[in-house]
Formats: structure tokens, sequence, C-alpha cells
């Protein structure tokens, strides 16, 4: 046997191993993933269009969307300021208790959101640590907006801070050295170098944490209540719709949760061909 003929029967059988692969995860893709997010939509649609759309015209269902907006316009920049001081601090400067400070930032994404739900009743509820003195003082924290603000920013405060740790570490401090050796001082530094050195990551990091602000429901489900057409966020609503037996209506609103995912995946590719490009474009 020739050694062309070796050489070209191992491309083959490497060939069709990478092609069996490839069809093995496509396949495990199709079932785990694709057929699920089809099914929120043919179920949405299964009796017409008009009934969906009648369905997130519901009151209760509408209240639910501008819930889900609100702690999503008040939670975000909250986590995109904590997200970029933490980064900044644990990526810029050395101090005792650095790494600490890295394990609390990234303790939520091991904290289950439910043992956080509770953890936040334990504190805030009307048994809780402050209980006493917030209802002394008339002021509702659980089972009202304010715990519903607390318990998703617990959730989400890492997302910012995961993306901009790393890209800043990466970056070093070369930029901000040369400005303050220009004259420049903190702020001018920070928002004339830093932050259009991070562009990029930041709003990478702003779009995932929106997307899982949008999402959450472990944490909420606990600290809301559960009133519906007030503490009901819209995965909330989603599984009291499924309760009633309005599985198309439950699909309507589950549909509006799985269209914001498909375009946080959008733009997140967007943005990492555009911090791909960046990165090749400084490099080089």
């Amino acid at each position: 046997m020739s050694a062309a003929s070796h050489l070209s029967r191992g491309g083959a059988r490497r060939n069709w191993r990478g092609y069996a692969l490839i069809g093995g995860v496509l396949l495990v893709t199709a079932l785990v993933i694709g057929a699920p997010v089809a099914a929120v939509f043919v179920q949405a649609l299964s009796q017409g269009l008009g009934f969906a759309l009648k369905s997130l015209a519901d009151p209760d269902t509408r209240a639910a969307i501008w819930l889900s907006i609100t702690v999503a316009v008040i939670v975000v920049p909250i986590n995109t300021v904590f997200g970029i001081a933490a980064a900044w601090a644990i990526a810029k400067f050395r101090f005792p208790g650095r790494k600490l400070l890295l394990a609390i930032v990234e303790l939520p994404f091991s904290v289950s959101p439910i043992v956080a739900g509770i953890s936040y009743l334990f504190v805030y509820g009307g048994q809780g640590l402050f209980g006493p003195f917030l209802e002394a003082h008339d002021l509702k924290i659980m089972f009202a907006l304010p715990g519903i603000i607390l318990a998703t920013t617990f959730v989400t405060a890492p997302f910012v801070a995961r993306e901009l740790i790393p890209l800043m570490q990466l970056q070093g401090n070369g930029d901000e050295e040369v400005a303050a050796t220009l004259g420049a001082h903190g702020w001018q530094t920070f928002f004339r170098v830093t932050l259009p050195n991070i562009r990029w990551g930041l709003l990478y990091g702003v779009v995932l944490c929106n997307a899982r602000v949008l999402g959450e429901f472990g944490a909420v489900s606990i600290v809301s209540g559960n009133i519906r057409g007030e503490t009901n966020t819209l995965p909330l609503h989603v599984e009291l719709l499924y309760h009633d037996y309005n599985a198309a209506g439950a699909f309507a609103a589950a549909a509006v949760l799985t269209l914001v995912a498909l375009v946080t995946l959008f733009v997140k590719t967007i943005l990492e061909r555009v911090t791909g490009s960046a990165g090749a474009l400084h490099g080089s």
C-alpha cells in the first residue's frame, strides 16, 4: 500500500469521525434547545395570532411586563455602576482583601436564587432581622417592588463585573499611567481613557445582565408574594397562567421572554465580532 493511499484513508477516517461528532452535537442541540424554543412559539400561536396578542394585552400581563421593565430599568444601571467599580478596583489596584472582594463578586453565581430569596426574607421579612424596625416605620420591602429589586440585583450583580475584570487585567495600567503623567486626574482618566477602552465589554455585560434581570424567577418568586397584577414579573406570570390552564396565554407571555433571549444572543454575537475586530486592530 502506498503512503499516499494510507494518508488518504487516514484522512477519510478523521473526516468521518468529525462529521459524526458534528452530527451528534447538532442532533443534541436540536432536541435539547431547538425543539423547546420552537415549541414556545408553536404553542403561543396555537389559537392564532389574534388570541396571542389579546393575551398580551390582558391587564395582568401588561402589568407583569411593565413591572419586569421597571425592575430592569433600576437594576441594570445599579449593577453597571457596581460592575465597573468592582472591576476597576480588582483589575487596576492591589490591596488587602482583593481576592475576598473577587470572591464576593462571584458569590451570586454559586448561590441558588431560591436560597438568596429566602435569605432576604430572614433579613427584611416581617419576622426577619430588620422586620420589626421596618414595620414600626411603615416600610415595606418584602412582597413589594423594593424586595424584587434587591433580590434581582443580588442574582445579577456579577454579570458586568465578570466581563470587565479580565478585559481590564489584559489591558493593564499603561494607558492610565500615561494619562496621569500628562496631568489627568482620576475622573478624567476614567472617562477619557478607561471607559473608551472597555466600552464594548461593558455593553456586552449590560446586555447579558438585562436578559438575566428580565428572566429571573427563583429569587423573585420568594420575595414578591406572587400578587397578581402587582408583584408578578413576567416569568412569574407565565407560571400563573399555566397553572390557570391558560396554556396559550402562558406561552404567548413566554414567547416575549424567548424573543428577548434570542435578541440578546444576536446582540451578543455582534458584540463578540466587534470586540474581536477591535482587539485584532489594537494588537496589530
